[in-house]
């Protein structure tokens, strides 16, 4: 078996990967791959957390920006993560993946209670660990939630999947000639404003505490199993490495 670069990791997922052909929602076949993508690297023996957003469903910020009162949507927003947590729960059993899902927000029909202990049992006992309604309270972003939980889960690595095959010097849609960053300081990310793969509160968040970030696209062939395994993809983002673009 390859050994990995990481062992235990913080897999940061847009709720639009669950969107699949659909505008809105949640497209079961989209799951379905999404989960078979995740059970690649569970076969490497690799130690996983999932949080994943709700933008196919409801994003509290448009909420908010469209006259729901910011609390209120932010918690709107956390239980449409919970949903999409749920697919991929179901998803993950139908490909042989043993999992539980928790929720910051107590709701106990469907999810366990977050308990930081409790799910690092979970995964050392081989479970993957999906982690629903960001950290519990309004006014954070899913990113920030994903810095916090990776951090209190004592994971190795931020893996952020997103559209794009890494971070870029600039928007790679309207600048197609743009370069992108093989790997980059947290420090030039935070300051340099054409970053904005996460927020900066998330940023400065792993600053701090020396958590790096790996940024890569998702759906494209085995990049899940290549980024755990540390092969060159998509954008490494640490406090050890210096600025290099590819």
């Amino acid at each position: 078996m390859s050994k990995t670069r990481f062992k235990r990791v913080l897999l940061k997922i847009g709720g639009e990967s669950l969107l699949g052909n659909r505008e809105y929602g949640i497209d079961p076949q989209a799951a379905l791959d999404l989960a078979n993508h995740i059970k690649q690297i569970y076969a490497l023996n690799v130690e996983v957390v999932i949080v994943i957003g709700a933008g196919n469903i409801f994003r509290g910020l448009a909420g908010a920006a469209n006259g729901i009162e910011r609390a209120t949507a932010d918690y709107m927003g956390m239980m449409a993560t919970v949903m999409n947590g749920l697919a991929l729960h179901d998803a993950l059993e139908k490909v042989n993946v043993p999992v539980r899902i928790q929720s910051a927000l107590q709701m106990p029909a469907v999810a366990e209670a977050f308990i930081r202990r409790k799910a690092i049992r979970h995964m050392e006992k081989g479970r993957v660990v999906i982690i629903g309604a960001g950290t519990g309270v309004p006014y954070v972003t899913t990113d920030t939630g994903s810095s916090l939980h990776g951090l209190e889960l004592r994971c190795d690595v931020l893996m952020k999947a997103t559209k794009v095959n890494g971070v870029y010097e600039k928007d790679p849609v309207k600048f197609p000639k743009a370069k992108r960053y093989k790997e980059l300081n947290i420090k030039d990310a935070i300051e340099n404003d054409n970053v904005q793969i996460m927020d900066t509160a998330a940023l400065a968040m792993c600053k701090e505490n020396g958590l790096p970030i790996m940024v890569f696209k998702l759906f494209e062939g085995d990049n899940l199993s290549k980024a755990v395994l540390g092969e060159d993809i998509g954008t490494f983002i640490s406090n050890e490495v210096k600025t290099k673009l590819v």
